[in-house]
């Protein structure tokens, strides 16, 4: 049997650990963490993600333990909505929910090891880095050059067990920071993002929240609510890291996919949509082709979609974190509501 390494069990990792065939190939996962995390933010599944966990036979448990997110608006500081949105079927899964159903999708043929890999396997496998923003696979095989990159942003994500009123569900963009919220399974969703010198490693949680606190006590009252209920037990704190665009996801016999090869801002929303796709793309072709055909084959299909939507994050943020400009976003998207307004009203006038 060919013999595939996975460095890297998150959810790109154990995605591509279920899909591959097993009949065909002999699987290693070398994963640090002993176990699944137990607190996890949202995680908003699009279409495309939709059909990759249907393609490992999750979905409908995926949605069972999921609200649909349906409509939600984005708003300025104070709450007004500028543009509302309807998501369809798009539903938000925890982070914990979606890494227990693909652990679960994993056959037991898979061989898994708890071990922080340092240098990659020399057993003569493919090898593939699904091993996050600051892979190690990547910084061996693709050179010091492709470190991950650390943005001016924090992002502070928490739950909470009451629910959240819908006409309160969305984004809300301040001046150089923006705060979100989502229902949740049992309860709701929330997310706040903005400019900080804490960390990179090691952040406190109370210490951020208290900040944020601070930061946004002059924001719409379900802001002030929502982080005066949160609990830094509850809470996750990182620093946001990207990766820089690389002329390939593959060299050799090795192979990026996730966050390991595109890790971008989070203010689209796809960063663990595109490393579901990712995953799937490589088993299917993997299963189907010869090695190296497989190889160029996904990363003709999935370096350019991922480049777009890096680029898009990137552009999208500037957007959201407007600090200077801000006033400026602000009346023209103040500006567009109003015409989208008159534009209805021209409309229900005519029918």
């Amino acid at each position: 049997m060919d013999t595939i390494s996975i460095v890297g069990g998150g959810i790109a990792g154990l995605a591509l650990a279920a899909a591959l065939d097993h009949s065909r190939f002999q699987v290693t996962l070398y994963e640090k963490r002993p176990g699944l995390p137990a607190v996890g933010h949202a995680l908003g599944m699009w279409p495309n993600a939709q059909r990759a966990l249907a393609r490992l036979g999750v979905l409908e448990e995926a949605r069972a333990v999921s609200p649909v997110l349906g409509s939600g608006s984005v708003r300025d500081a104070q709450g007004e909505p500028w543009i509302t949105v309807n998501a369809g079927e798009m539903f938000g899964i925890s982070r914990a929910d979606l890494l227990r159903l693909l652990d679960g999708a994993v056959p037991g043929t898979v061989r898994r090891i708890t071990s922080t890999v340092r240098s990659l396997p020399d057993d003569g496998s493919l090898v593939v880095g699904a091993d996050g923003v600051h892979s190690a696979v990547r910084r061996e095989v693709w050179g010091a050059g492709t470190e991950a990159r650390l943005t001016p942003y924090l992002a502070l994500r928490g739950t909470l067990p009451a629910p959240v009123s819908q006409d309160e569900v969305g984004e809300y963009w301040g001046r150089g920071d923006l705060f979100g919220m989502a229902a949740a399974r049992g309860g709701s969703f929330w997310w706040a993002s903005y400019r900080s010198a804490m960390g990179p490693y090691g952040i406190d949680a109370a210490s951020a929240l208290e900040y944020a606190r601070e930061r946004y006590s002059s924001h719409a009252p379900a802001i002030r609510r929502t982080l005066a209920a949160a609990t830094p037990e509850a809470c996750l704190v990182q620093r946001i890291w990207t990766v820089p665009h690389l002329g390939s996801y593959v060299r050799g016999r090795t192979v990026l996919i996730g966050d390991a090869a595109h890790a971008m801002l989070p203010t689209l929303g796809r960063g663990a949509c595109e490393s579901l796709v990712d995953a799937v793309t490589l088993a299917d072709l993997l299963n189907t082709l010869p090695e190296g055909h497989a190889l160029r084959a996904y990363d003709r299909q999935r370096r350019p979609r991922t480049r777009a939507l890096s680029l898009a994050s990137s552009a999208m943020g500037r957007v959201a974190f407007a600090d200077g400009a801000q006033p400026l976003r602000d009346g023209l998207l103040k500006l567009a509501r109003r015409r989208n307004a008159r534009a209805a009203v021209v409309s229900g006038s005519a029918g």
